[in-house]
């Protein structure tokens, strides 16, 4: 009897998490990479039959969300943030809205409690912050299908490299030559300069809870003291970029004045601080609207991700209303 038959469910749901942030590196999408994990599921419990036990009940299911990764990889266009498009440029606030673009060009925020073990071991836990932030998984988009397996494999989750050639049924030499290739791509991409986070950190906490308190009092003068003097602001699916305080007071007073009133959660994610953004309906009832992520830096937020994406809320487990204890 084979381990899967054994007892199926510890077998391969207890991976779920992991291949998770594997599918979301490789895909740069929350929803796409829940949609790749149920089809390995699916494709695991299908051929359960013909695992022989010759590698392990991990490195087979790596083998099949690999693989489903690069089919679904194949058939979609490459996910970017605002800054990241070649056409895009600075808009001025009054033109902010003025474009969008389909959801599917956008990379996805991630949560960290989806795909962080809560046992892990906290120099684990710091790698996989890293490792998820927005500005790697967008660099990561850049590369080819098999490239992005390969720095993940290897840099992320620590394969050996005959480990990844056997995966990917080639050569240790190419895996290193894969390798070399990706890192060279991913060095001319560069990473944000934002700081990593530490919920332990006392400065980065105040400035956190003084961010969550002046957006909440809508107290616009507060607000941009807490800004860097360069700080930016996207807002996906729109091809909103503004840059700078002045932008942000403009934005707030302007486009964003329907934002008054509005409730913050906090949240860890893709590695950051950020904040579940609740906004008053047209009947005055608080709606799901946004995912916030920060940038903090030298004390100072440096950048700020608005991710208009509602439909994340019950993905996550986020109630419908900020005061619902669930």
């Amino acid at each position: 009897m084979s381990t899967v038959e054994a007892n199926p469910e510890l077998s391969l749901d207890e991976y779920r998490g992991e291949l998770l942030g594997y599918c979301y590196r490789m895909l740069g999408s929350a929803f796409d990479a829940e949609d790749a994990v149920q089809e390995t599921m699916i494709r695991a419990w299908r051929s359960q039959s013909s695992f022989e036990g010759r590698s392990s009940v991990r490195s087979w299911l790596y083998k099949i969300v690999t693989n489903v990764c690069l089919d679904m990889i194949e058939s979609r266009k490459r996910r970017a943030r605002p800054m990241d498009l070649s056409s895009q440029a600075w808009q001025p606030v009054e033109a902010s809205l003025a474009h969008r673009q389909p959801e599917d060009t956008w990379l996805e925020p991630m949560m960290d409690a989806q795909i962080t073990p809560i046992s892990a071991d906290p120099a684990d836990i710091t790698m996989g912050r890293e490792s998820i932030r927005l500005a790697f998984v967008a660099a990561l988009q850049y590369l080819p299908a098999r490239q992005r397996a390969v720095v993940i494999l290897r840099e992320v989750l620590r394969w050996k490299a005959d480990e990844v050639a056997t995966l990917l049924e080639t050569s240790v030499a190419s895996v290193n030559s894969a390798l070399q290739r990706a890192r060279a791509t991913l060095d001319e991409r560069g990473l944000s300069a934002g700081r990593s986070y530490d919920p332990l950190d006392d400065d980065q906490q105040k400035l956190l809870a003084e961010y969550m308190a002046a957006f909440e009092a809508y107290d616009v003068d507060r607000f941009v003291k807490l800004l860097h003097e360069d700080a930016t602001q996207n807002m996906p699916p729109f091809e909103l970029w503004l840059q700078g305080p002045e932008d942000m007071i403009k934005w707030m007073l302007g486009p964003g004045i329907g934002c008054v009133g509005s409730k913050l959660k906090p949240l860890v994610v893709n590695g950051a601080p950020a904040f579940a953004h609740w906004k008053p309906g047209p009947d005055g009832k608080h709606v799901p609207f946004a995912i916030q992520v920060l940038e903090i830096n030298e004390g100072k937020v440096v950048g700020i991700t608005n991710f208009l994406e509602p439909k994340l809320f019950p993905l996550w487990g986020l109630p419908e209303h900020p005061d619902d204890d669930r």
